[in-house]
């Protein structure tokens, strides 16, 4: 069974529409209930916590949520599918947050996860998050490259080679 399957052919429209149902269920899953169980669990078992920071999680949250949702409407709009692996873009997108960085909603779910660890003052929170980007790295990242490779060929490659994964570099004459 192939995990990555190319979008059929759709509008932007319902491209877009499955993108926010999808951002509006991995939030929840991920930004609030998991968050909220690792830090009861956390409490359960006295693990020391801090006083959250409302303002710098808020901002934070937001900031990482608007490179998540500027990635999710490029993907719908130039790659002509959604970031789920079973209706992933049919076209290569090099365009918007993904000129900068190669996976620019990874690094958005893990800046709003650090931003909800603030908010809730846990660090077994940030514990969670990093290890969730590692897994993230060691284990979707090289599937969905491998599976970009094969789409899309040399392009990818060149693509790969001068946009990095997690840092953002400013690309040339920008």
């Amino acid at each position: 069974m192939r995990v990555f399957r190319e979008a059929n052919e759709a509008s932007f429209a319902w491209n877009y529409t499955k993108t926010m149902l999808q951002t509006v269920v991995m939030w929840s899953t991920f930004l609030v209930v998991g968050p909220w169980l690792v830090h009861r669990l956390a409490e359960a078992v006295n693990v020391v916590s801090f006083n959250g920071s409302t303002t710098i999680g808020l901002a934070l949250f937001i900031a990482g949520g608007s490179l998540g949702l500027r990635s999710g409407y490029v993907m719908a709009r130039i790659g002509e599918g959604t970031p789920l692996p079973v209706d992933t873009a049919r076209r290569l997108v090099i365009a918007g947050p993904y000129r900068w960085i190669r996976n620019p909603m990874a690094v958005a779910g893990t800046i709003q996860s650090f931003a909800v660890g603030i908010v809730l003052g846990s660090p077994a929170v940030f514990v969670a998050t990093i290890f969730s980007a590692w897994l993230w790295h060691v284990w979707v990242r090289p599937a969905e490259e491998a599976d970009l490779q094969r789409r899309f060929g040399q392009p990818y490659s060149d693509y790969r080679q001068t946009v990095r994964c997690w840092i953002p570099k400013v690309p040339q004459g920008a």
